[in-house]
């Protein structure tokens, strides 16, 4: 099991900080787009995504255990 965490708009979208998932053997682009179509979360192509702290590609396939984190682009000044 994999638990994935939302910041900010991905956050309202899910209505969940984190959710428990199995993602074990997902890319990050299999895991974004499974999780678009059932929360219809906007602009998952620019939301950056860690693995265990580090960031990572979408490339990057997830090991059971791992934690996901998709932080979406923050602006300010």
């Amino acid at each position: 099991m994999n638990k994935v965490l939302f910041f900010a708009h991905l956050r309202d979208a899910v209505g969940e900080e984190s959710l428990t998932l199995k993602a074990a053997g997902k890319t990050v682009s299999d895991l974004k787009i499974e999780l678009t179509a059932i929360y219809n979360l906007p602009k998952m192509d620019t939301v950056m995504t860690a693995i265990n702290e580090e960031f990572a590609s979408n490339d990057e396939v997830i090991n059971d255990g791992d934690v996901i984190a998709f932080i979406p682009p923050v602006s300010g000044g």
